[in-house]
C-alpha cells in the first residue's frame, strides 16, 4: 500500500525550485452567497498544475539516450516539454489534434518533438507506448502512477501550508492524477468533490459502474479533462475517501470562466474553469455555513488571445 503522506511530502521538498508557489485567495463577486477560498494553480509554469508531476517524475528517473516520451491532451505534454528543457532530456511529446492550436504551439515553442495524430488523448496514448516500445524512450505517464499523483498532491500540502480553511474543495477531474494527490493528501480531513463536464464523465461513470469504464468525450473542455477512462490509482482513492462526484454542462464552465475574467481578470481555459462551474450552476450545493474551496488549474485558453 503505497504511503501517500511519504510519498507527496517527498515530492514537495523534491520540486522545490523547480515550480511555483502559486498564490491562495479569498475571493467574491461570482453572484455566490458567500466568499470561497481560490488556489491560482493557472499561474503555474506552463499555465497548468501538470509541471508537479513531471519535475517529480523526471527527478526520480535517469532517462537513457532515447529520452522521453509522453502523451497529452496539451498541458502535459507543455510540462513535459518545460520540465524536460530545464533537466536537460530530449523529449518527444504525442498531442491530439484536439489540443488546439494554442497548446500545440506551447508545445513546440518549448523544444519539443511535437507529434501531432488525429483523434482523442487515447490515440496519442497509443502511439508514445508504440515509441516507447521501440526506442526505450521513458514514458511520462500524464495521471496514473504513483510519482505523478504524488507530484499533483505537493499542491494540496502548500496550499495547506497557505492556510486553507475549507470545510470542502472542489477540483476538476480529467484522468484523475491532480484530484488524487489532493486526495491522498487531505485524507478525509477535507471533503473533496469532483467536478467534470457532463461529456468527459471518467470518474463519475466509473464510480456508478463500480470500476473504471471507457466513456465518450467531447465539449469545451476535452482537450484537457478528456480521458476516456479514470485512472486506476484515482478510482482506487476516490472509493477510499467516499469522494463524491458531481456533472456540469458546458455552459456553466464557459459562465464561470465569463465570471473569473469579468469579476477578477483571471483568463482561464475552460477545464480551469470546471471546478467553479459547480457552484455557479447549484451542481454542487453547500450547506449553510459549509466553507468552500475551489482549485483554478489551467490558463491555457483556445485561441490564445494573444497569438
Amino acid at each position: 500500500m503505497t504511503d501517500w503522506h511519504h510519498e507527496i511530502s517527498a515530492a514537495s521538498a523534491r520540486i522545490n525550485g523547480y515550480v511555483l508557489r502559486t498564490p491562495t485567495a479569498v475571493i467574491g463577486g461570482l453572484g455566490l452567497s458567500r466568499p470561497i477560498e481560490v488556489k491560482f494553480e493557472q499561474m503555474q509554469h506552463t499555465g497548468s498544475f501538470k509541471p508537479r508531476g513531471a519535475f517529480n517524475t523526471l527527478l526520480t528517473k535517469t532517462p537513457g539516450p532515447a529520452g522521453l516520451v509522453a502523451a497529452s491532451g496539451g498541458n502535459h505534454g507543455a510540462a513535459v516539454a518545460y520540465a524536460a528543457r530545464q533537466l536537460g532530456h530530449p523529449a518527444r511529446i504525442y498531442v491530439p489534434e484536439i489540443a488546439g492550436p494554442s497548446k500545440i504551439a506551447l508545445i513546440r515553442d518549448l523544444g519539443a518533438d511535437l507529434q501531432v495524430v488525429p483523434g482523442a488523448y487515447a490515440n496519442a496514448f497509443e502511439q508514445a507506448l508504440a515509441w516507447e516500445a521501440e526506442t526505450g524512450a521513458e514514458q511520462v505517464h500524464a495521471y496514473d502512477t504513483v510519482a505523478t499523483v504524488a507530484g499533483q498532491g505537493s499542491l494540496a500540502l502548500e496550499w495547506e501550508d497557505q492556510g486553507l480553511a475549507a470545510d470542502t474543495v472542489l477540483v476538476a477531474a480529467g484522468g484523475g492524477g491532480l484530484i488524487a494527490g489532493i486526495a491522498a493528501w487531505l485524507n478525509g480531513r477535507r471533503k473533496v468533490v469532483s467536478v467534470e463536464p457532463k461529456t468527459c464523465s471518467a470518474l463519475n461513470s466509473a464510480l456508478k459502474n463500480g470500476a473504471p469504464v471507457d466513456v465518450d468525450i467531447s465539449g469545451v473542455a476535452s482537450n484537457a479533462l478528456g480521458a476516456k477512462r479514470i485512472g486506476q490509482i484515482c478510482f482506487d482513492l476516490a472509493k477510499e475517501t467516499a469522494m463524491q462526484s458531481v456533472l456540469v454542462e458546458d455552459q456553466a464552465i464557459t459562465e464561470a470562466q465569463r465570471l473569473l475574467w469579468k469579476s477578477h481578470r483571471q483568463l482561464v481555459e475552460p477545464a480551469g474553469a470546471t471546478a467553479l462551474a459547480a457552484l455557479i450552476s447549484g451542481a454542487y450545493r453547500p450547506e449553510k455555513d459549509e466553507k468552500i474551496a475551489v482549485l483554478v488549474c489551467g490558463a491555457n485558453i483556445a485561441p490564445d488571445p494573444f497569438q
